[in-house]
């Protein structure tokens, strides 16, 4: 049976979160009378969850086959979480739009049994989970007593395991827990500029083919000019400093009294060097603000990190939610 053309297709990953993402996108299409399907992929890193991600590889593990499959015209669209997409475009493939952000900050959910509601009231040698380096930097640079294990697999099964006992605690964004409802298992909501999220951290990205000027003009009107001014600003210090390898880079654009501010941070996994920045940002030239503070980083001590870092094997890579 012949496929419908004037049906978008558009490409997810299979978790509840990407799914509920994917049908913002949807629904927001759908106010437009643009009619949509969803075509979901398991990606490398989705498939391999026994695996460490450091046996696996880095740069796209949670994207590769969605951009493959919009290059190939299986899809017209990919919806990503914006911090799993490098900063790299791939050949032929461009984010048409970025959605209005959801909160970019970190949340920690504690087990019950522990009586406690933040990091600095754990009990000591707690076992706390994330895959992320930045949140396990950030973690051991405020204490060091605790235990950091990692956690993968989607938000509901890293919940259970919290539940369960398997760590005492796990850290995990605000947006996805409110994206899938389940916001009230909140304990503490970990506060900038003093802990930072991962750059776009928060925001959804729609992906088109470059050369799809009819797609391109469709997704336009979901762009959120606003959002696409502090994620810009925050990518353009990644792409500065990340230098091609996995590292703990926090960065969030943050509207404070005297106009829009850029923080940014870079550390040893272990959180035992790490080096902070800011600058203004200026709204007609994030990224500016964005090269400005990655240089001031990297001239401080972030370049250090960043070439011990390189000559360390295995450094493990975040997973998304």
């Amino acid at each position: 049976m012949a496929r419908d053309a004037d049906v978008i297709r558009i490409a997810t990953r299979a978790s509840e979160l990407a799914l509920r993402q994917a049908r913002q996108v949807q629904a927001a299409l759908a106010e437009r009378d643009v009619k949509t399907e969803l075509v979901t992929f398991k990606t490398a890193g989705d498939k391999r969850i026994d695996e460490p991600l450091s046996a696996i590889g880095a740069k796209g593990l949670f994207t590769k086959e969605l951009e493959n499959a919009l290059r190939s015209g299986k899809v017209e669209c990919c919806v990503h979480s914006l911090k799993d997409l490098p900063t790299e475009a791939p050949e032929g493939v461009v984010i048409a739009a970025i959605l209005e952000r959801e909160d970019p900050r970190d949340a920690l959910i504690v087990n019950d049994s522990l009586g406690v509601g933040s990091i600095d009231e754990l009990p000591r040698g707690s076992r706390v989970g994330t895959s992320s380096l930045r949140r396990r930097a950030l973690l051991l640079a405020r204490r060091s007593d605790l235990e950091v294990v990692d956690l993968r697999g989607n938000v509901p099964t890293r919940l259970r395991k919290v539940d369960d006992g398997q760590v005492h605690a796990a850290i995990l964004a605000v947006a996805g827990l409110y994206r899938l409802d389940v916001h009230q298992r909140i304990d503490e909501i970990l506060e900038a500029p003093a802990w930072l999220p991962a750059a776009g951290q928060g925001a959804i990205a729609v992906q088109a083919r470059e050369d799809d000027a009819r797609m391109r003009e469709l997704l336009a009107p979901l762009d959120h000019a606003p959002t696409g001014v502090v994620v810009r600003a925050e990518r353009a210090c990644l792409a500065e400093m990340e230098g091609g390898c996995q590292v703990p880079i926090g960065a969030l654009a943050m509207t404070e009294s005297g106009g829009m501010v850029l923080h940014a941070f870079i550390s040893d996994p272990r959180g035992t060097h790490l080096v902070r920045g800011h600058a203004p940002v200026d709204v007609d030239n994030p990224e500016g603000a964005g090269r400005r503070v990655a240089y001031d980083i990297l001239s401080r001590g972030g370049r250090y990190i960043l070439e011990r870092l390189r000559g360390e094997s295995k450094v493990p890579v975040p997973a998304p939610e």
